[in-house]
């Protein structure tokens, strides 16, 4: 299969930019500058919701409003807030979404300040290898023992550091073979789907009869709480969650549980433990995705939520499905995603939304 033609430059500095729950306030900007002209209004919520339409481009049904789409994209990335900074000037950290401690060891991390951002590495308290017991060596720290080190003396660093400044994690995208890989896909690859498949139907000129409403969404990782607001106030027909999913095609995974098959094409997502997507939804994409010939696969996720659920639940209830892209080492610094799986996501949605009367 060809490589497809993305725009990995826009994908790569949506994930580089820092973004935890409640501090979206970096990717929103970059956004922002990267939709003009897509979207006929755009305006930012209370919380920090970008809301932002595209109104219809051909005759609205005869209820008096067209049929509102809503794709939800959240900006934020797991991190951490500053806690606490003790007398040697080791910073201590809350983690803002759900970490596996095991993956914490040894990170390169980017201290988010008003003043500028440090970089620093994050490691667990405790004695190193070479001195280390073998109990030592087989515990698994909690958040709250690992220390942040930006290498510089205490006073200093409770100069420049304020409790409420934020962590990140600080990797590049880089491409591997027919891979791409970073921290943060999760969920700026949402964000980047939000913005192509709209602009795939801006340049192809493709009539709508749908207002497409886009909400880049805040704190999904904490409790898709952005996505609830703006689902309330747009009060969506029909909502998309866009989002990664697991996809676990490697060794020590059983077959049954591997969730997506990277290369296989986008996620159909029919359901997880927040919602049970709409069956004629998913028919209805599924016959698109087969006529224009775009890899799909459907998929179940045993535990774990996205903000598709919100859409479907605000004022009184939209129909919904996710779009979602398989990814391999999820809430790492390594998130792996499939060029061919992210093209068949953006392409789908392109495909479909011009068709929802």
């Amino acid at each position: 299969m060809a490589t497809p033609k993305l725009n990995v430059d826009l994908l790569k500095r949506l994930c580089e930019t820092p973004g935890i729950p409640g501090r979206e306030e970096r990717v929103r900007a970059l956004i922002k500058g990267e939709i003009k002209g897509l979207f006929d209004e755009v305006r930012e919520d209370a919380m920090g919701n970008l809301i932002c339409l595209r109104k219809a481009r051909a005759g609205a049904k005869s209820r008096g409003r067209a049929t509102r789409v809503m794709m939800l994209c959240h900006m934020d990335e797991i991190g951490f807030y500053v806690k606490a900074i003790d007398d040697q000037g080791f910073i201590r950290c809350n983690a803002a979404g759900g970490f596996d401690t095991r993956n914490l060891f040894s990170r390169r991390v980017l201290v988010c300040t008003g003043g500028g951002d440090l970089k620093a590495v994050m490691n667990p308290g405790g004695r190193p290898v070479h001195i280390a017991s073998e109990e030592d060596k087989k515990k698994i720290p909690e958040v709250k023992e690992f220390l942040v080190d930006v290498g510089l003396p205490a006073d200093k660093v409770k100069r420049l550091v304020r409790i409420g400044d934020y962590v990140v994690m600080d990797e590049p995208l880089i491409e591997v073979g027919d891979k791409l890989v970073s921290k943060a896909m999760d969920n700026r690859i949402a964000c980047w789907l939000g913005i192509e498949s709209v602009r795939q139907i801006h340049a192809a000129g493709a009539k709508h009869a749908c207002d497409i409403y886009v909400s880049f969404t805040v704190q999904e990782e904490v409790g898709i709480r952005g996505a609830h607001t703006s689902s309330f106030s747009v009060e969506p027909d029909i909502g998309i969650g866009l989002d990664v999913t697991l996809s676990c095609d490697m060794p020590g995974v059983p077959s049954d549980e591997c969730v997506t098959v990277q290369g296989k094409g986008f996620g159909l997502h029919v359901m997880d433990s927040s919602f049970i997507a709409d069956y004629r939804l998913v028919n209805e994409v599924e016959a698109i995705a087969k006529k224009s010939r775009i890899p799909y696969q459907r998929t179940i996720l045993a535990r774990g939520g996205q903000d598709g659920a919100a859409a479907q639940q605000a004022r009184g209830g939209a129909r919904a499905l996710g779009i979602v892209v398989g990814t391999r080492y999820i809430h790492t610094v390594t998130e792996m995603v499939s060029k061919v799986d992210l093209a068949a996501a953006r392409d789908v949605l392109a495909a479909w939304v011009p068709t929802i009367k």
